[in-house]
């Protein structure tokens, strides 16, 4: 029997929950949670996995949910992991299944996530005898903020775990093909916070005031120095100060001003350094415009690192599923993903799954967008390919 007659019925049996998991993915989308407020969306995980005779563990890093399936021969651990947030967005889809919450929307698709791996639970609770190990699902709350995997991690959820691996949908792919990329496949996410402090005045007479504002332009301008001039062209950094805030009125210097930004790398070694540049130059910048600054820099989540080994086993994988005609080298991006500390921890494999139109088809809304959509014959293939990535490697 060759691979893809194999995981052939494992396909099917995934169709068959299609219904099924766009019931879940659809109540979940009408009902979305913010970050760390995932109670209601954690007890009906929790619920449905009872039902598939699982034993979660409910409030794991926050509204997390554990569940673990022991195969019929002792083996290894694969962790499976979904997250379940949404994001405060007001959408604007037109689904008969929008949002009921003003402001709040599944806008990036954790709600289809969180049902690919329930799904994928379903088909793997009916494959325990071919299975040598346990396999682990992580329902995880809070990726939006970058606070979930840490918690999790925290609390122990990758203890005993072999390998985990997991999946994004991307509404730029069309739906039934997938997207692999040895090595970095997502930028490292860091916060910055600047605080200047200058001598407020009338906005008539500057000689008798400091200005902070002029020194927090200078520092905006600047602080891309640091992207142009003191870092490689062929390490891609992105520094965007997204909010200056200072002043109440027109006629006022203010006596102080803040900045708040986010900074992007896909070099480890570049992150790295880049607190001290930052530091350095908003500081040494706020000093020639005779203001004083202050930097909080965090370090909110690493480069997403995909383990060679790994992303070679889901490639094999998905090529013999449905076919490497199906599966396309994806392209590099600076946005993040807390998935990448679950990397950190233990080898493994974070891949895109198709969400959008048909090739030829109208052009998709990207994530987070507030007409953000997917197809929703993505879920049945998601789940289906979860369980093809835990069962080929426990066998």
């Amino acid at each position: 029997m060759s691979q893809a007659t194999a995981f052939q019925p494992l396909l099917d049996a995934g169709k068959k929950l299609e219904d099924e998991l766009v019931r879940f993915r659809r109540d979940l989308h009408e009902n979305p949670e913010l970050s760390m407020e995932e109670s209601e969306t954690a007890a009906k995980v929790a619920e449905r996995l009872r039902a598939l005779g699982y034993e979660p563990k409910t409030g794991v890093g926050g509204h997390g949910v554990v569940a673990e399936l022991v195969g019929a021969k002792p083996g290894r651990t694969i962790a499976l992991r979904a997250d379940m947030d949404a994001l405060p967005i007001a959408e604007e889809s037109g689904e008969p299944f929008s949002s009921k919450r003003p402001g709040v929307m599944h806008a990036c698709g954790h709600d289809a996530h969180t049902a690919m791996l329930l799904g994928a639970a379903a088909l793997l609770a009916q494959q325990r005898e071919r299975i040598a190990g346990s396999v682990r699902f992580l329902f995880q709350s809070a990726e939006e903020i970058n606070r979930g995997a840490r918690l999790m991690i925290e609390q122990g959820v990758l203890d005993g775990v072999d390998e985990i691996y997991g999946l994004h949908n991307l509404p730029t792919l069309a739906a039934g093909k997938v997207a692999t990329r040895y090595g970095s496949l997502m930028g490292s996410v860091d916060r910055i916070e600047i605080s200047l402090t200058g001598k407020g005045g009338h906005g008539a007479i500057p000689d008798q005031s400091i200005d902070p504002v002029v020194a927090a332009s200078a520092i905006v301008m600047g602080l891309q120095s640091a992207v142009s001039r003191e870092i490689s062209p062929f390490d891609p950094v992105v520094v965007t100060i997204g909010s200056l805030q200072a002043g109440d009125t027109y006629n006022v210097i203010p006596h102080r001003a803040s900045l708040v930004g986010t900074i992007r790398t896909f070099s480890p070694a570049v992150q790295a350094s880049m607190k001290e540049r930052v530091t350095r130059l908003a500081g040494k910048i706020a000093e020639a415009y005779r203001c004083t600054a202050s930097v909080d820099y965090t370090e909110m989540t690493p480069v997403l690192v995909s383990a060679d080994e790994c992303v070679a086993h889901v490639v094999r994988t998905v090529e013999q599923a449905i076919g490497a005609d199906n599966r396309v080298e994806a392209a590099p991006t600076l946005a993040g993903e807390d998935f990448s500390l679950y990397l950190q921890q233990v080898p493994g494999c974070f891949f895109w799954l198709g969400s959008g139109p048909r090739e030829g088809a109208e052009r998709a809304y990207g994530l987070h967008h507030p007409k953000f959509r997917i197809e929703e014959t993505c879920l049945p293939l998601g789940a289906s390919l979860l369980a093809a990535i835990a069962l080929n490697r426990l066998q």
